[in-house]
Parts: structure tokens; sequence; C-alpha cells
């Protein structure tokens, strides 16, 4: 089976500017985050694989077809835009009704299924009354209800939290990753966010200046780190001290103390240390990475 989404060599210019530059990469099953600055070519690929637009060269494949030349491969996607796009002056369950329909789904099916999606996206009881008088996070969930609606094989969520506040992004988040796990389709979400892409995606692609510059499992842009946080409520001094004694370097950061270890070993003189300096040990943890330092190397890394 090829893979879900493919670009090869894919590249996409608008008169002068590049969006995309000779762009290779592979989407297969499970959660994938495109992550990227805006501008960094995320929805440019979307709408690419979407068949909105076509690329100036190169190609991207959806199972091996080119949707911006077959129609067919298109049926297998769903799609939840960024934008308000929803009309106002029809309630959800006749919008998730019509859209089953459009995607060919008998009309007393297409009824079913916009009722079942609804209750999986929450929103079974409110599902008679308007579009217009929802809130933000209500439009945002009939948005990942339409684009599940006709059962895709995969689903392209272009910022799925813009708008939301804290609650309401853990919320469409916990959604997202449900929707994955339980129903077994397979996601590719595009953010600017790293905290979303770190907390549900297991793969993710880093777009910058419309190149790939980074590809691979979550896991291995958030491994621990030889950084050391101790976190005490008091003796800061009397515990750098105590480890200096003991030819471990240290420094302070707030009521953290920080230390570069450089073997196992050094944990047991480091709990001596506290010990001595009589500190009230809140924490002891190893710093790991976040897709954040993916941002923070310099260019030439």
């Amino acid at each position: 089976m090829p893979p879900l989404l493919e670009a090869r060599e894919l590249t996409k210019r608008y008169g002068a500017t590049i969006a995309l530059e000779s762009v290779d990469f592979q989407i297969n099953e499970g959660i994938t985050g495109l992550l990227g600055p805006n501008g960094a070519g995320k929805s440019t690929t979307i709408k690419l694989f979407l068949g909105l637009i076509g690329p100036t060269s190169g190609s991207a494949e959806v199972l091996g077809e080119r949707p911006y030349e077959s129609v067919e491969s298109r049926t297998r996607l769903g799609y939840m835009p960024e934008h308000d796009c929803l009309p106002a002056s029809v309630t959800a369950a006749e919008f998730l009704t019509h859209m089953a329909q459009v995607s060919g789904i008998p009309p007393a099916h297409a009824r079913t299924r916009a009722a079942d999606i609804l209750r999986h996206v929450g929103l079974d009881e409110e599902r008679y009354r308007s579009i217009g008088e929802y809130s933000t996070g209500m439009k945002q969930r009939v948005k990942l209800a339409q684009a599940l609606v006709h059962d895709p094989l995969l689903v392209l969520l272009d910022e799925p939290t813009a708008g939301l506040d804290p609650g309401g992004r853990e919320e469409m988040l916990a959604l997202v990753r449900r929707t994955g796990r339980e129903f077994g389709i397979s996601i590719l979400l595009s953010s600017h966010l790293m905290g979303d892409v770190e907390s549900i995606c297991d793969r993710i692609i880093v777009l910058e200046g419309g190149r790939v510059t980074e590809e691979g499992d979550v896991s291995l842009f958030t491994q621990e780190t030889q950084t050391l946080y101790i976190d005490v409520d008091d003796h800061l001094e009397e515990l750098v001290a105590a480890l200096s004694k003991r030819s471990i370097a240290a420094t302070v950061d707030g009521l953290s103390v920080v230390v570069e270890t450089e073997n196992d070993e050094q944990y047991d003189a480091i709990r001596d240390a506290i010990v001595e300096s009589d500190a009230r040990l809140r924490r002891l943890a190893p710093r790991r990475h976040g897709l954040t330092d993916i941002f923070r190397r310099a260019p030439n890394e």
C-alpha cells in the first residue's frame, strides 16, 4: 500500500514568492504534526494534498494519486479549515446531514451518521441550534465533525485550536486524540503551536521557509537531557556550596539549582549535598527537550 500522503520534490511558487521548495516527505498511519511558524508553507501543503491548487513542479500524492488530477483520491480525505466558514442560519444536524449526502451517503444513513458524529464531538444536545448561535469552541467542533462525517481515511486539520482558550484547547486536543485512537482515522495536524503538536502527535514534519528542516518521531525530539533541575524551598546557596565541595558545578535559576550531570554516580553525591545543606527538596528531575528547541538551534546545527 502506498503512503497516505507523499510529497516528491514538491515546489509551489506564487509569482516571485516561494511557498515550498523541493519538499520530500511521506505520511503514514497515526497522528502526524505539520509544524512551523506562520508563512512556513503549511497551508499551501494542505491545499496541494486536497487538490485545491496544483504544484509548480514535483508532486503531492494521496494514496499514489495526484488529487489535483483525480477527484477519486479526494474522497478519502477530510478537511477542517482554519477560518470560520460555516453557514450561520442552519443547524449543525442539517449541515452535517447535507455534508454526508454530498459525500454520497444516502439520506437516511446520512442523518444517522450526522447524529453519531455530533455525539462524538460533544454536540449531541446542541445539534438543533443554529450554528450562528454557537461559541467559537462549538464551531470548531462542527468543523471537525464535517471533516469526519464521510468516514475518511485521513483528516487534515488546519490550526484546530485557533481562537480557543486554554481549556478549550485541551478539550479539542483530547477530541482529536480520541478520534485518532478510537476511530482509527489517521490525522495530519497543521499548527504553529508546538505544545499542541507535542501533546498528541506520533511524528512531526517541520517546515521553515518552505523547506523540511526536521522530520521523525516526536520522542526523538523530547528526550531527557543531562541537565538536572533541583527544586528546593530554601538554602539554595548552601546547596550550591555543598555541591561544589563534591566537585559538582551548579548554578541558581529562580528556586532551582541547575546541574549538568556527567554520570549516574553523581546522583549519590547530589543526594548527600541536599542532606548536608538542609534544603527542603520539592522536585529533582532532568530537563527534557521540547519541540521549541528545534527553533532555538543555530542555523548551521
